[in-house]
């Protein structure tokens, strides 16, 4: 049965629900979890990089605009320690062990590095729903996690809940 799950969450309401499927799933099989935030670049809220050159008329424009990025950027990884700090101190209260870390770069691949090198049985994500040339240009986390993780990984989509039998052996996804 799984033991680590490693748990991909943010700040919206898609995140809180994954996070809550994963901490049932992990109550029934008295399993730990890893929860994880990525900073991407591509995601909504992340602070735009585009600022003058260093060798523009007015260089002081730089060093400002340099300064907020920077501002942005460390209230972002503020918000994303707050917001593991209050998952792990619910699955605490849950009698689950529970650890975090916050990482930027791709969510994909660092989903399945940190699977990989916490020795996961399980990863929790969630699905956005892109589709077309959205997921096309953007790609889809879930759908290269599921391709690339060393373990099995549990998708959360829409409103859909954990079920456990009542041995506590298996586990579905039902609407």
């Amino acid at each position: 049965m799984f033991q680590r799950i490693l748990v991909a969450v943010d700040s919206s309401d898609a995140g809180k629900h994954i996070f809550e499927a994963a901490l049932s799933f992990a109550k029934a099989t008295h399993a730990s979890l890893m929860l994880l935030h990525v900073l991407s670049p591509f995601d909504e809220g992340y602070p735009n990089p585009v600022y003058p050159g260093s060798d523009s008329v007015y260089p002081s424009l730089h060093t400002e605009a340099l300064r907020q990025y920077m501002g942005q950027l460390e209230r972002l990884e503020k918000e994303g320690i707050e917001l593991l700090q209050e998952l792990a101190d619910q699955a605490a209260e849950a009698g689950i062990t529970a650890e975090f870390t916050q990482n930027l770069g791709d969510p994909s691949r660092i989903i399945c590095d940190l699977a990989r090198t916490w020795n996961a049985d399980l990863v929790v994500t969630g699905r956005r729903g892109r589709k077309g040339l959205t997921e096309f240009i953007l790609g889809s986390v879930s759908n290269y996690v599921i391709h690339h993780a060393p373990c099995s990984v549990m998708v959360i989509q829409g409103k859909n809940e954990v079920a456990i039998d009542s041995n506590n052996e298996k586990a579905a996804v039902v609407s």
